[in-house]
């Protein structure tokens, strides 16, 4: 019994130390299906999803599932620090309990919740000091844990920094979309924003951002998969969205629009498309990814397109003229939509649409468009409930001139 209890204890202690080694401090993606992290969020996740998308209310419901990423740290700190007591308490138990313990335990059950007692009171340095160690061994594995726990102290306090700050840049980016794609954004509306004079350049300097934006995902994301799980301030905002309305404005630039943005537009598409692969892998979503390749593509139905396409030319931009645009555009979405799908399936996060729906007056409009509508007259006098001259609404300055890209 104390030699399967010494190597239960070796085997959490060894798994608990390489768990956190490959979480917090190795810079690349964790390997391995058994490891301690993937398994709590396997145990985790699924449960909390399960009921939260049974909430009746849909905020309710997405209030439910971005409290999961901040407290799943939380619980994943508890459970090593859980996993790291009985660990030393089972080694303690294995060596016969060397202490001296002034209750005098009698039954073997007493002498494990005695060893598992100075365990705690060691790794959270406490240091009461009313059980004693007595041999050698015993005395250099409580100086063991006592590291161990400090150290574990210092990693989560490091550790929580650089979360956070990853996070904070990833948002910023998200933010920013807002008003250059709508709420929630749509490739559609991201190129309808960018036709003005000098536009184009606007658009290649905004996809170059987001390849550096990628770069960035690439870097924090896929070391600290736990970041996918922290959800978007707002519920019409999320990452996998702002990802995906990007790399759809890239697929139409490369395949469908003409302009001087598709240079840009390729590399962004090959950073983007990269970081979700490399996400899916994180998540072992790769039989989902099959799926989703095998089933007929069903985000960009004909009619959309062809709408898109009309709102497009309408606004003067320059489509190619050949019949195979449509048959690339679809090759092309092939390449990183079964990705985007698989990832918005486990997470739970919906995917943009390509073309912005029709305006409903009854709805909230997003921020930008109630800044661009105050340069008309008319929205000025309902702003500001005056009434304006036909004089001053012929003086008043209007949109600039919508040019093509």
């Amino acid at each position: 019994m104390h030699v399967v209890a010494s190597l239960f204890g070796c085997l959490f202690l060894a798994g608990v130390l390489l768990d956190a080694f490959q979480t917090i401090i190795l810079p690349r993606r964790p390997v391995g299906r058994f490891r301690i992290t993937r398994i709590f969020f396997l145990v985790t996740w699924g449960p909390w999803s399960f009921v939260a998308r049974r909430w009746p209310w849909r905020r309710n419901r997405e209030q439910v599932l971005s409290v999961y990423g901040p407290l799943s740290l939380l619980l994943l700190f508890v459970l090593w620090a859980v996993l790291l007591v009985a660990a030393y308490g089972l080694i303690y138990f294995g060596l016969h309990m060397p202490f001296s313990d002034p209750t005098h335990p009698v039954t073997e059950l007493a002498r494990l919740r005695s060893c598992l007692y100075v365990s705690g009171t060691t790794l959270f340095t406490l240091g009461l000091g009313e059980v004693l160690p007595i041999t050698r061994s015993a005395r250099a594995l409580v100086v063991a844990e006592a590291g161990t726990g400090l150290g574990f102290v210092a990693l989560v306090i490091g550790y929580v920094p650089v979360l956070y700050s990853a996070f904070s840049q990833r948002e910023i980016a998200v933010a920013l979309l807002d008003a250059r794609a709508g709420s929630p954004p749509t490739a559609g509306e991201l190129l309808l924003r960018h036709n003005f004079s000098g536009g184009h350049h606007a658009l290649t300097l905004l996809l170059a951002e987001w390849e550096h934006w990628c770069a960035a995902m690439l870097e924090t994301h896929i070391s600290y998969p736990i970041l996918c799980y922290y959800r978007s301030q707002h519920d019409n905002q999320s990452w996998l969205s702002a990802l995906t309305t990007v790399l759809d404005t890239c697929a139409l630039l490369i395949t469908t629009i003409e302009g001087p943005s598709t240079r840009q537009a390729q590399l962004t598409f090959a950073i983007g498309r990269h970081t979700l692969v490399d996400l899916g892998h994180v998540f072992h979503l790769e039989s989902v990814e099959q799926q989703y390749r095998e089933a007929p593509p069903t985000r960009l139905r004909d009619e959309e397109f062809a709408r898109l396409c009309e709102m497009l030319a309408t606004a003067g931009f320059s489509l190619c003229g050949d019949l195979e645009s449509h048959e690339r555009l679809a090759a092309i979405r092939k390449l990183y939509e079964p990705h985007a799908c698989s990832i918005g399936e486990y997470l739970h996060l919906s995917l943009p649409l390509w073309a912005p729906q029709p305006v409903d007056p009854t709805r909230k409009r997003d921020q930008w468009s109630t800044v661009a509508d105050l340069r008309t007259p008319a929205a000025v006098a309902d702003r500001l409930g005056l009434h304006v001259s036909s004089r001053s609404a012929a003086s008043h300055l209007h949109d600039d001139e919508s040019h093509p890209l």
